[in-house]
């Protein structure tokens, strides 16, 4: 038997979606084979895997629990043999409509963010993988130049670097990519000096993604369309800006926002998603400069291509189209960086993000 991928779906539940979905992935084509599901949490729309591959967290993307103005995470352990999830436990957000995490390298703390009150937060993992009561809370303050979307603080993601010493928070209400030291010895979030970086006025920075280099990182803009390159200074924890540059075809007109962005696992690409446009962005990279060369587009074959993941080989890329309620293969070239479907699909209510794990 061949090598084989568990993928885990998180989703919007407005429809007919009843949770998480697994999948087995088939590392030689890509295909997608259903395992299971893990039902009865609201919106699990991102979820995050501990770097031993034993617990997935998925956060819960609502307002209000149990009549309080808050999110919730849960978490559970993963069958390595099926890739089935068995509930843990849960806890808090402390903000509304939580809509991203990530697990530290020591698989020690959790890290998420609030989009709708516009903060982030760390949680303790137990070592049976339960999560303990929040050890930081930071909230976000600020707004920005467009009415409709930058009214207040909208935290997008927080990304910790490879040292496991410092964590980034896009703000898309704010117009900055927030900065924390991380105290990984007590799981905790503390300031950092400077403590943003500021993108371009309505632009609504949202993902992030740090080039294997470990020199680089980018930020796609989900407002405006775009993908700011930067320097990365490990040491000191801070971000310079490169460039940016526009994640659409020169002429296009409609209306359309990005959402995900991810390095290539050899780090000679860089893809980002265009909501609207339907289409995966893709630029090669300059291993030098980290400047960012746009490459063309692939179409999603679907409607609002959300988040999407490449696998660890760096050989297909699989795309969440949330509003056509599917995921699509594709595989990738790894000379010219292209994107070529595969011809599989398995369909998905809502998908929102895609995780593979080998």
């Amino acid at each position: 038997m061949g090598t084989e991928y568990l993928v885990f779906v998180g989703t919007y539940t407005r429809r007919e979606s009843e949770g998480i979905y697994i999948y087995r992935m088939d590392a030689a084509t890509g295909r997608l084979d259903y395992c299971g599901k893990a039902a009865g949490l609201e919106n699990p729309s991102f979820l995050a895997i501990c770097p031993k591959r034993r617990f997935l967290y998925a956060v819960s993307e609502i307002d209000e629990f149990e009549g309080e103005a808050t999110g919730i995470v849960a978490a559970y352990s993963i069958s390595p043999e099926s890739g089935e999830l068995r509930w843990l436990n849960s806890q808090r957000t402390g903000g509304t409509i939580p809509c991203h995490a990530q697990v530290d390298a020591t698989g020690g703390s959790l890290l998420l963010a609030n989009y709708g009150s516009g903060s982030v937060a760390s949680f303790p993992i137990e070592g049976d993988g339960r999560l303990g009561e929040v050890v930081s809370f930071i909230q976000h303050e600020g707004s920005s130049v467009n009415p409709n979307r930058q009214q207040g603080p909208h935290a997008h993601s927080i990304n910790l670097d490879a040292a496991n010493r410092f964590a980034f928070a896009p703000d898309l209400g704010t117009d900055r990519v927030m900065a924390y030291r991380f105290e990984s010895d007590v799981g905790r979030l503390a300031p950092h000096a400077p403590p943003f970086t500021t993108e371009i006025p309505g632009a609504g920075p949202r993902h992030f993604d740090f080039h294997p280099n470990g020199r680089h990182a980018y930020v796609i803009n989900e407002l405006d369309s775009t993908i700011t390159a930067y320097d990365y200074d490990a040491g000191k924890g801070a971000l310079s800006r490169i460039h940016t540059v526009s994640t659409l075809p020169d002429g296009f007109e409609g209306a359309t926002t990005c959402a995900d962005v991810h390095v290539s696992p050899d780090g000679r690409f860089v893809y980002g998603s265009n909501r609207g446009h339907d289409s995966i962005a893709r630029f090669s990279v300059n291993q030098d400069t980290g400047r960012l060369t746009p490459r063309g587009h692939t179409a999603t074959q679907g409607e609002t291509p959300r988040n999407f993941a490449i696998d660890p080989t760096g050989a297909f890329l699989l795309a969440a189209n949330q509003e056509s309620d599917s995921i699509v293969t594709f595989r990738i070239d790894r000379e010219s960086g292209d994107l070529a479907p595969t011809g599989q699909a398995v369909r998905v209510s809502m998908p929102v993000c895609v995780k593979i794990l080998d």
